[in-house]
């Protein structure tokens, strides 16, 4: 009713580059994998529509097998992408490299395709779905709001806020049992075959596909405009490319040798006032007014039975026999020998540079020792990464809190529970299901009140609670603590030590505690173990190991032990 034939045809194209926008959103802007790969899988998608349409026919079930195979093969060079990205050990950088060099490779494969893809050329003149102009254009809207709305109630969901989980702190992540490495290839493969979909739509709708549709350029191009839209808004890159893309187009035609110029100088005024994005103007109101929800909005605070009935262990729950760690020839832990057994809270203490930080990490990753064997329930850990050995039943807390600053503490929560049950990917719950020591937690602390506070704006007493009650809603066998008193007042310092005493003397939990302040440690411990220089000089009760002479040469810098 409105728009002319030029504006119509140019809509469809961008609505059908919006849903891409989507894609690279949900990776880069929700889950912070940037990524300049997905023009590469809208190519292939178009690719595989024009070439089977063009080679063997254009009726109705050939456009359908079109449609299957349009979406099929992105889907599995998606999963080779995302395993080829996202391995043990890997890095965001190799990730992002690994995306840049993908379309480089399709495009090289579609000039050396010779009449089966029209190399240079491209394809065109192949018959598609008969709807005609308006047809594409009610057909790519639709499209466009369905993926749109799909995720935006992904990304709303108790399980959608995994990908910002990622994004904030990974590592934090794999310490509560999620597997990122698999949750991030399944995010490209998915994404893969919806931009397998739009490239689909765009074969159909422009009547041609050519290489320039699955290069680097256009992929940048995608990474750009979601940038300025708004990235981790999903609406806002959807904005930002029709408008951007509309806008290019009528303006190379009127000013066809400034156009490029023009847009350019926008961008640039754009970053400058708008660093965020378009979207930024909206998330400043709803940010805002997210912070300071009332304690009443948050969701209601349930004490479930536990999810894992884990059998009784017989002997030691953790058994570390000749435990060593190098670095080259610099040799960090030699000769640990150790057994902690449930009910037990034992310190670890030393001067440092003993090895202490170090030997909690041998004890929640089984690729970092050198030599010896750690036994957790009876299990070798040896090569287990960090969420296999969450599954064994420990915990990790860190030194310096590691939460997830994006979410609310209620969010952070669930992040805990997400590998004990299953969170939905359609909805956010109106309750929150812990066991009852994390309730605990947070009710001594006061968290109990501040579950729709954003994590950002906690103080470093809160954050530190948090991911306690963040470890123990794992429902470990086994706390691992790395100094959780380290910047905490006097009283946040008591109430954690009622906290630990609890866990492990009325609930049966075993903990290893690292901390420098031997009051505390002397408050607490059923057992003290003296580090120095990697090798364990000290294994006894409280008042051996504060009495010891050993110690007191240790501490006091003397000679070596």
């Amino acid at each position: 009713m409105f728009l002319d034939r030029f504006s119509i045809n140019v809509l469809t194209r961008s609505m059908i580059y919006a849903i891409l926008a989507i894609t690279v959103d949900l990776l880069w802007g929700f889950a912070g994998i940037l990524t300049f790969g997905q023009a590469a899988f809208f190519g292939v998608g178009a690719y595989a529509t024009a070439m089977l349409l063009t080679h063997v026919g254009s009726s109705p079930t050939l456009i359908g097998v079109a449609l299957v195979l349009a979406i099929l093969v992105p889907v599995m060079l998606g999963l080779i992408v995302g395993w080829l990205s996202f391995y043990y050990g890997s890095t965001p950088i190799y990730a992002t490299v690994i995306s840049l060099v993908f379309p480089i490779v399709v495009t090289q494969l579609i000039y050396s395709g010779g009449t089966l893809t029209g190399s240079s050329s491209g394809l065109v003149g192949y018959f598609g779905l008969p709807l005609g102009l308006e047809g594409f254009f009610r057909l790519s809207g639709i499209c466009l709001v369905i993926v749109a709305v799909g995720a935006l109630v992904f990304v709303r969901s108790d399980g959608g806020r995994i990908l910002t989980a990622i994004r904030d702190n990974e590592t934090r992540c794999a310490y509560l049992g999620l597997n990122t490495q698999r949750i991030k290839i399944l995010l490209t493969t998915v994404l893969a075959g919806v931009a397998g979909l739009a490239g689909f739509l765009y074969a159909n709708a422009s009547g041609v596909v050519a290489p320039e549709n699955t290069g680097f350029v256009f992929g940048t191009e995608l990474v750009v405009w979601t940038a300025l839209g708004g990235r981790g808004t999903v609406l806002g890159p959807v904005l930002g490319t029709i408008g951007i893309d509309y806008l290019s187009a009528s303006l190379s035609g009127e000013l066809p040798f400034l156009w490029q110029l023009v847009i350019g100088a926008l961008f640039v005024v754009m970053i400058i006032v708008l660093p965020n994005g378009l979207a930024a103007l909206v998330t400043r109101l709803t940010r805002r007014g997210r912070r300071h929800a009332p304690a009443s909005a948050g969701p209601e605070l349930v004490a479930e039975a536990p999810v894992h009935h884990k059998k009784k262990i017989e002997g030691p729950l953790l058994s570390i026999d000749r435990l060593e760690k190098s670095y080259g020839s610099q040799k960090v832990l030699e000769d640990i020998t150790l057994d902690v057994a449930p009910g037990e809270l034992v310190s670890l203490v030393g001067p440092n540079g003993a090895g202490k930080t170090t030997m909690m990490r041998c004890l929640t990753d089984g690729k970092e020792t050198s030599g010896g064997v750690i036994r957790i329930a009876g299990q070798n850990i040896a090569g287990l990464v960090p969420n296999q050995i969450v599954a064994l039943g420990v915990g990790r807390k860190f030194q310096v809190a590691s939460v997830f600053e994006s979410l609310t503490v209620a969010e952070c929560l669930r992040m805990a529970r997400a590998a004990l049950d299953a969170p939905s990917f359609v909805t956010a719950s109106d309750r929150l299901g812990l066991p009852s020591a994390a309730i605990e937690i947070l009710q001594l602390t006061g968290l109990d009140r501040l579950l729709s506070t954003e994590v950002s704006l906690l103080s470093h007493g809160q954050k530190q609670s948090l991911e306690l009650a963040m470890v123990v809603a794992l429902e470990p066998r086994m706390i691992l603590l790395d100094e959780p008193t380290a910047g905490l007042t006097k009283a946040e310092r008591t109430t954690i030590g009622t906290i630990l005493k609890k866990l492990t003397n009325e609930l049966g939990f075993a903990a290893i505690l690292v901390e420098h302040d031997l009051d505390f440690v002397r408050d607490i411990s059923s057992r003290i173990v003296v580090l120095h220089q990697g090798r364990l000089v000290l294994d006894g009760s409280v008042d051996e190991v504060v009495n010891s002479e050993i110690v007191r040469t240790i501490y006091s810098g003397g000679d070596h032990v």
